[in-house]
């Protein structure tokens, strides 16, 4: 009997360690648009580089909770139901927990015989007395340090495995990308190539706000201005009411908030760069580093002045839904550059596809592995139409601005210009028709409010075509909206007409 279970567990290891190591590098709120990716210089050469990079990389939703909440489960946002950063629009409640979670991405890897390690922000509502508080461990991770709520750098708590740990503001100790780093040097350190296969996910919070950079950056990219280009400080023309009431041109002081902002977001993100290219280092040095694929991503992007909007993300544009994706691993050769559209519900059924698992049916996302190689499949593209879905938030009264007093309005500025509402709830595909890329959004007000954009022409989304274009594309583009937001697991993935004719290339 005692023989027989010896040789089991040897079958079963040896099998396991055939599986690749994979690590997840997750930022917060990272966008491409406004040249977020610039100052991760040694992320761009140890993964992308090296790897391949995606240059159409969209969340399904352009808010923090949301977004998060489908890279776990892989499906879309009116499927997962975590419509906001609220307890009340379902971020991390009791019923997200109960119905996603025993399903979610990690469950699938554990199940395959993975060492798991989380370390960061989970979600918004994480760690909470009305979310289970730090006691709750989402299954599927062994190794677990959930950030207690929004992303912080300091005076934060963290669940350590299920035990509470509180932090001050004393750098060496406390700084929140540092502490994630040295989580991941721990880790790794009782890891090695003979061992199972581990998943590693690092959630950072950079660059979201506040903005707080490490003390050895204090100093760097001091001078720089946030982007002055495109739709920035630009007045909004035949576009939404939320963003028709912004104020352009932009008053002095959002302008100084703005330009500090670009800078310290820059400067958190160096941190990150550090840590990347430490994990890389350590996987070398412990030659495990062929048999690893490294992700970096975001959860949503961020804007700064463009279209007299302040600071945040949540619109429906394509500064707020465009985010970083870079991969390297076995069988992706180095120096691709990727035009796939691809998102971020497609992360989860890739690790599952890695692990030799089945992705489940329920999963609205697809693997990427077919992605990354230089030859395409026949005819069809990855994907054709994405889907981008917003729940507005609001609260009752808005600190200096009483005039908002049960408006439904949130995340308002000192000017009293607010980039959240209850009605700004919108759903949007985005639609490749070879040559073409439109956008057609429905928001749904007292009426609903369309919005249509040609992209291939008007990137910067200026030209709102929703009175002028031809009724009938119109029309199929509503046909599609319709049948997304309404899909369900594989239905979600049909590719309609896109044709893959712009191959991956190498750099």
């Amino acid at each position: 009997m005692k023989s027989t279970l010896l040789v089991s567990v040897c079958v079963w290891v040896s099998v396991a360690t055939k599986l690749p190591n994979i690590v997840f590098v997750l930022t917060d709120d990272q966008d491409t648009e406004l040249g977020g990716l610039t100052p991760i210089a040694k992320t761009r050469q140890l993964i992308g580089k090296e790897g391949i990079t995606y240059q159409n990389m969209f969340v399904s939703s352009p808010l923090c909770c949301p977004s998060r909440s489908s890279i776990f489960s892989g499906k879309y946002v009116h499927n997962h139901r975590g419509l906001n950063n609220s307890i009340a629009g379902g971020c991390s409640d009791s019923s997200w927990q109960a119905r996603e979670e025993p399903s979610a991405f990690p469950v699938l890897l554990k199940a395959a015989g993975y060492n798991t390690m989380f370390a960061g922000k989970y979600l918004n509502q994480y760690g909470g007395p009305k979310t289970g508080g730090v006691a709750h461990i989402p299954p599927g991770w062994d190794w677990w340090y959930g950030l207690v709520g929004n992303s912080k750098y300091y005076n934060y708590k963290v669940s350590v495995n299920g035990t509470e740990e509180t932090h001050g503001h004393v750098y060496a100790k406390d700084y929140f990308t540092n502490y994630i780093h040295r989580k991941a040097v721990e880790f790794l350190q009782y890891q090695n190539k003979e061992g199972n296969p581990i998943f590693m996910m690092l959630s950072t919070p950079a660059c979201h706000g506040p903005f707080t950079p490490a003390d050895n950056y204090l100093t760097n990219f001091t001078g720089m201005v946030a982007p002055r280009g495109g739709n920035y400080n630009v007045t909004p023309h035949d576009k939404h009411w939320l963003i028709q009431q912004t104020i352009v041109p932009l008053p002095d002081d959002t302008v100084a908030s703005e330009d500090k902002t670009f800078v310290n977001r820059w400067r958190t993100l160096l941190s990150v760069d550090d840590m990347v290219e430490n994990v890389y280092n350590m996987l070398k040095q412990k030659d495990m580093l062929d048999n690893t694929y490294i992700f970096f991503s975001s959860d949503n992007g961020f804007h700064l002045g463009q279209f007299g909007l302040p600071s945040d993300k949540r619109q429906l544009y394509e500064f707020d839904i465009r985010v970083p994706l870079m991969i390297r691993g076995p069988g992706i050769p180095a120096g691709q550059v990727s035009q796939e559209n691809v998102m971020n519900i497609d992360l989860g059924p890739t690790f599952i596809d890695l692990a030799n698992q089945q992705v489940p049916d329920s999963v609205d996302g697809q693997s990427l592995k077919a992605t990354w190689t230089l030859e395409s499949r026949q005819g069809a593209a990855f994907r054709d139409n994405v889907l981008v879905e917003h729940f507005g938030e609001h609260h009752d009264s808005i600190s200096g601005c009483p005039q908002f007093a049960g408006q439904g309005m949130g995340n308002c500025n000192n000017h009293c210009v607010c980039e959240d509402s209850w009605n700004n709830t919108f759903s949007c595909v985005r639609s490749t028709r070879s040559p073409n890329v439109y956008k057609y959004c429905i928001v749904k007000e007292t009426q609903d409010f369309v919005e249509v954009y040609e992209l291939t022409g008007d990137r910067h989304e200026f030209d709102n075509m929703a009175t002028t274009a031809d009724p009938d594309l119109l029309k199929s583009l509503r046909d599609d909206l319709d049948r997304l937001t309404s899909c369900t697991g594989t239905a979600c993935n049909i590719v309609k007409r896109a044709t893959r004719n712009n191959r991956n290339k190498l750099e």
